[in-house]
């Protein structure tokens, strides 16, 4: 069976965008920037995008590009007609548990952000259970509701959890370009003006001037080791790395496709999401005179509050969470089609069987437990955490860590020349730039990754 290839750049460039996009840019970023002193942060942020996203994404473009096949089968070089040791299928099993915990709870906060929605609107509408933001409210009443609606309502949100799978299964079912590449590209343009507005709105009210100097006046002295870790664990989950999902989306790439270039502009791309998601979100918090470093909860808890402060505020806030909605749409149906991807071309398994498979027991075995994990299972502890941060954690600060770290080292040592002759399109006319990549993710990507590693777990337990 011929594979499918993206139908232009464009396409796959919003696809990956909208991959690398998700909870990572509108809420994991702007919390993180808030909790670490604002500016300092987010010139980091930017510093690492450029010297460690860029060269991984790449690293994963070669191996999926080259192989053409599942982020597992990627790792043997079958087109190549080596013989490798099958151990280095591990790295690509290694993706695909990361990519279960992270939809574990990945998706429960789909559900969380769809609830907001629900209650929002019936806010609007005075009804007694809703959310009402047409006046302001005090944040005994936003930390009142998260703990009522969110925290303490696992039916409500094993609910809502299961509209939001829902919505992933009726676009999977279409297939990687019918079903993924027509969505994006209709969601992310609309993503895109939903931010737009947002950061229209919040940067003329009173006051916001004080939270953009917050956001990007840098100061230096924030910039100690766990503000580099925060920045280059954020780096990872807003590029998708180590999930095996640049892989499988570049397993569909036209062999004449200029991955350098691509490389570049996704990373530019989701930078400018996560800057503008800024820009939407300390204006009007500090317009409400709110504390920005208020943590995870920020969104949550804080925001709503901000929004209370505006006129139309239900109607600004449901814009908002649509807006979180849309990104985590785009990331997701990624994330699932790679254990999509390995369980049709490895196992054989038909398309709409692999799905309900894939969704039906990261439901079950995942979303359902993390739904659960502050009620309850709230007693169950893995690592000393309870359910919903163990998969958080076990994911990005292990899983993820290292498969990136196994990539890089399959480039720099398994597929040497073959990945120099992939990033220059197999021509004759090797780039000095493509050199000076290959010898970068040889020698310095695997230190810098081992020491995020070893730091992350050391800071940790």
């Amino acid at each position: 069976m011929t594979r499918q290839t993206w139908t232009n750049r464009l396409t796959y460039i919003l696809t990956v965008a909208g991959a690398t996009i998700g909870f990572g840019a509108t809420w994991r970023f702007p919390y993180l920037v808030g909790q670490n002193g604002g500016g300092a942060y987010v010139l980091t942020f930017i510093l690492v995008m450029v010297f460690l996203g860029i060269p991984i994404i790449l690293v994963e473009n070669v191996i999926g590009r080259r192989a053409h096949t599942n982020s597992v089968d990627a790792f043997s070089l079958k087109r190549d007609k080596m013989v490798i040791s099958p151990l280095w299928k591990i790295i690509g099993f290694a993706g695909l548990l990361g990519s279960f915990g992270i939809l574990a709870y990945y998706m429960v906060i789909g559900g969380w952000v769809i609830s907001y929605i629900y209650h929002i609107a019936l806010g609007t509408l005075s009804i007694e259970s809703g959310l009402d933001l047409s006046s302001p409210i005090t944040k005994n009443i936003t930390e009142s509701f998260y703990d009522k609606a969110i925290l303490n309502s696992p039916l409500e949100i094993s609910l809502f959890t299961l509209a939001f799978v829902l919505i992933n299964y009726f676009i999977l079912k279409k297939g990687i370009i019918s079903g993924i590449e027509k969505s994006v590209k209709y969601l992310m343009p609309l993503l895109f003006i939903c931010l737009l507005l947002m950061v229209f709105r919040n940067l003329t009210l009173d006051g916001a001037l004080e939270g953009v100097k917050f956001y990007l006046n840098p100061d230096f002295s924030k910039i100690t080791p766990t503000l580099f870790l925060d920045v280059l664990g954020q780096v990872f989950f807003a590029l998708s790395l180590g999930f095996g999902v640049m892989i499988t989306l570049s397993s569909h790439l036209k062999s004449d496709e200029n991955l350098i270039k691509t490389a570049t502009i996704t990373c530019v791309v989701n930078t400018l999401i996560a800057v503008l998601a800024g820009f939407m979100i300390f204006p009007s918090l500090f317009s409400a005179t709110l504390e920005p470093a208020s943590g995870p909860s920020l969104v949550f808890k804080t925001l709503p509050i901000a929004f209370s402060h505006m006129h139309f505020g239900n109607f600004f806030a449901i814009v908002f969470f649509l807006l979180l909605i849309i990104a985590a749409l785009t990331t997701s149906l990624t994330i699932y089609q790679v254990i999509i991807t390995v369980l049709q071309e490895k196992f054989n398994l038909k398309l709409n069987f692999a799905i309900i498979l894939t969704l039906g027991s990261i439901y079950l075995l995942g979303n359902i437990p993390c739904a659960l994990s502050n009620n309850y299972l709230k007693d169950v502890t893995i690592l000393n955490k309870d359910i919903f941060n163990a998969f958080d954690f076990i994911s990005g600060n292990i899983f993820f860590v290292l498969t990136a770290l196994g990539a890089s080292i399959f480039v720099g040592y398994v597929m040497k020349d073959r990945a120099i002759a992939e990033i220059n399109n197999n021509s004759t006319k090797v780039s000095f730039l493509s050199l000076i990549w290959f010898y970068y993710v040889k020698y310095v990507i695997p230190l810098i990754i081992l020491c995020i590693f070893t730091y992350g777990i050391y800071t940790n337990t």
